[in-house]
């Protein structure tokens, strides 16, 4: 199989260049700089020996590796992302190799005290006597989701190094913008032309999810009035307090840090205030979509509840969707999810089948009409400067990728 020398010099290689993305601009990519990736990895498809290679002005890239069988099989595709989160930065990353992890500490940042624990990243453990990269402790990683990338091109690579491993017609796709939920916006469904994909944006080594959440964003604006607080009395109305009310009218423990599983959340992002003005950013997820309604109905009347209250409106409140739960499209055709079921039970990995706390391009596509189940990537600790990748999950999910694709020409 791939080499693991193969596999941690083609992950630095990604990672070292900085594509975070950015939700403030208004162009595709949202950063200029995740062109420098993107048309690497252009060349890199036509090197190693891709068909039909194509970046198009948003920077969705495509490739096919032809059917070697002479029989129909579907086409199926393969996903991932290449820009990084701007929850924390990506420029400058100096990645770190821990051969054969002994379970202790591992010290990032000596200077800073930064210091990866498995006393509380307890997966860590998981991965003692193997090969782990992970940050310096000043940015973050961006195994999410160069690592899906890397396990993709390297899986195409061996394919094609190797044709008596059948496979019908795959197509890959790389995409910038997904961390800040545009990832398919622009993505060519009908030009991939594949039945299925799959996105390797996953993390755990067995992660198989087609559940995840439905999502929206809410901004509450609350309208305040300034004048001379030695004057204020009976006429100044400070927004902030009012956002205050607003604040903790919500559940307090239907927030991301009090819930798990198949539990729902608001989760407050961002406050910017002053006596005229205050501005609140939440996100709001669920699994169920009629719990998801009733969430955002939970913040209309909240609304409407302190309008009435203070005889005006003193705040209002605009909410948008995001994203659904791919489960509905993926149902129909859970044959796709049972292909890499089995892949993953063929080469001794233990499939764990959950749902995602998140999204990927994957629900957005589905609802667009190719239905995209994520499969592990190998990442832990996304977003940060405690994340890291055994190298060895990332040569598990190179090898998934190959066995969904000569099961898929058994079908």
């Amino acid at each position: 199989m791939i080499s693991k020398e193969t596999i941690i010099n083609r992950f630095i290689g990604y990672v070292t260049i900085d594509t975070e993305s950015d939700p403030t601009s208004n162009t595709t990519p949202s950063t200029e700089k995740q062109w420098n990736l993107a048309n690497k990895l252009v060349d890199e498809l036509k090197t190693i020996g891709m068909e039909d290679v194509t970046i198009d002005e948003n920077a969705y890239i495509m490739a096919t590796l032809p059917s070697n069988v002479s029989h129909e099989v579907p086409t199926i595709g393969f996903i991932s992302h290449f820009d990084t989160s701007p929850d924390f930065t990506g420029a400058n990353v100096n990645p770190q190799i821990i051969e054969e992890y002994d379970g202790k500490d591992i010290v990032l940042n000596e200077a800073e005290d930064i210091v990866l624990s498995p006393d509380y990243f307890e997966d860590l453990l998981l991965y003692k006597g193997q090969t782990l990269i992970t940050t310096d402790g000043t940015t973050l990683l961006g195994a999410d989701d160069k690592a899906g990338i890397c396990e993709i091109i390297s899986a195409m690579e061996y394919l094609i190094k190797n044709p008596q491993i059948k496979h019908g017609n795959i197509r890959v796709g790389f995409t910038p913008d997904e961390e800040i939920g545009r990832g398919a916006h622009k993505f060519d469904v009908e030009k991939f032309g594949a039945e299925w994909a799959y996105t390797m944006d996953g993390s755990q080594i067995g992660e198989l999810e087609y559940e995840n959440f439905n999502a929206a964003g809410a901004v509450v604006t609350v309208k305040g009035k300034i004048v001379h607080p030695g004057y204020a009395k009976g006429k100044m109305i400070n927004s902030m307090y009012i956002a205050q009310e607003f604040i903790n009218s919500l559940p307090r423990l239907e927030t991301p840090e009090h819930t798990s599983g198949y539990e729902g959340f608001f989760h407050l992002c961002a406050i910017k205030g002053e006596v005229e003005k205050t501005t609140l950013e939440y996100i709001i997820r669920d699994h169920d979509r009629g719990h998801f309604e009733a969430r955002k109905e939970v913040m209309k009347k909240l609304t409407a509840e302190l309008n009435s209250q203070y005889g005006r409106e003193v705040i209002s409140t605009e909410i948008k969707d995001q994203y659904y739960n791919m489960k509905e499209k993926v149902e129909p055709v859970m044959h796709i999810v049972d292909i890499a079921e089995q892949a993953m039970l063929d080469l001794g990995i233990k499939p764990l089948i959950k749902a995602i706390r998140g999204g990927t391009d994957g629900s957005q596509l589905s609802y667009m009409g190719l239905p995209c189940p994520n499969i592990f990537a190998g990442g832990h600790n996304f977003h940060g400067r405690y994340e890291y990748v055994p190298v060895e999950s990332m040569i598990k999910a190179t090898q998934v990728i190959c066995k969904i694709a000569e099961i898929t020409a058994q079908v």
